[in-house]
């Protein structure tokens, strides 16, 4: 009978600060050639997690030299007015990554307004057109960053690489979960995708070799669910009586999963170097075609 160890943590943290050196090289490069790598948030709303998490982004952009800008709009803005602070933000020079912050209030869709979005500028991989190269798996420019932080992480798993191995994925938002089944598939796994209507989540959950759960429901997931061994990416960050909990119920799945993000710790240091990664290269694309 196997004996349950506790689970290797895929520190986020420590890959992040190896992210950061790497990054504020190239940042540190830029601006001695007179480019200040920038970029602008727009942000629509008062979401609690989104503000924390912009908090956070904008403080990882000081450290690395990458200028984060929030562009703050109120919750009852309308469809054509979010996407005029986006599309009046493609023309700009100074600005290298433009971003719209998700979840959006629930009066606005994010169909009707990501094509809004420069495609040159679309650090977060948000655009029709590149989640449409990531859906061909023809090669897109910006990856997502919360979906390629999944897959960074998952390269320090016991699990990687991926190759047909069982693997499920809860949540098919197009900002997380449908961008990481892709980035699974592509890497030639075998993966499962749940969500809020599949009737159970077992016996699927008990089976995978990796579970990465996006679902925004804290706690949905035990140690009881998952089976021994399994690498475990919580993405899930939701803020509750100003704590900020996973999707995972952290202490029970670390007695039993093989190796698993913490929350917080986890996916969201590794998100933040990653897209700040994107804007250093769309400022260093910039800075080679002038």
């Amino acid at each position: 009978m196997r004996t349950l160890m506790p689970a290797h943590i895929l520190d986020g943290r420590a890959l992040a600060a190896e992210m950061r050196a790497d990054l504020t090289a190239r940042a540190a490069t830029l601006r001695a050639k007179g480019i200040e790598p920038r970029l602008t948030i727009v942000f629509v709303g008062e979401n609690e997690s989104s503000i924390a998490y912009v908090r956070n982004l904008v403080r990882s952009g000081e450290r690395c030299g990458v200028d984060v800008c929030v562009e703050r709009l109120p919750e009852n803005s309308d469809t054509a007015q979010v996407r005029e602070s986006l599309e009046r933000l493609g023309p700009d020079p100074r600005v290298h990554g433009v971003m719209l912050q998700q979840p959006l209030p629930t009066s606005l869709s994010i169909r009707q307004i990501a094509d809004a979005i420069p495609p040159e500028k679309d650090v977060d991989g948000a655009h029709p057109t590149n989640q449409g190269h990531l859906a061909f798996g023809s090669g897109t420019r910006f990856v997502p960053a919360t979906p390629a932080a999944v897959m960074r992480l998952l390269e320090r798993s016991p699990h990687w690489p991926p190759l047909g191995r069982r693997t499920v994925v809860i949540g098919r938002s197009i900002v997380v979960g449908l961008p990481v089944a892709m980035l699974l598939l592509a890497a030639d796994a075998t993966v499962t995708v749940l969500h809020k209507e599949s009737a159970s989540l077992q016996p699927f959950l008990s089976l995978a070799e990796i579970v990465v759960v996006a679902t925004g429901v804290p706690g949905l997931i035990g140690g009881a669910d998952i089976a021994p061994g399994a690498t475990v990416i919580d993405v899930g960050t939701t803020v509750v009586d100003g704590v900020l909990r996973g999707d995972v119920e952290y202490e029970s799945a670390l007695q039993v999963a093989g190796a698993i993000t913490p929350v917080p710790g986890g996916v969201g240091p590794v998100t933040n170097m990653t897209l700040l990664h994107n804007v250093i290269e769309a400022a260093e694309s910039a800075a080679s075609s002038n």
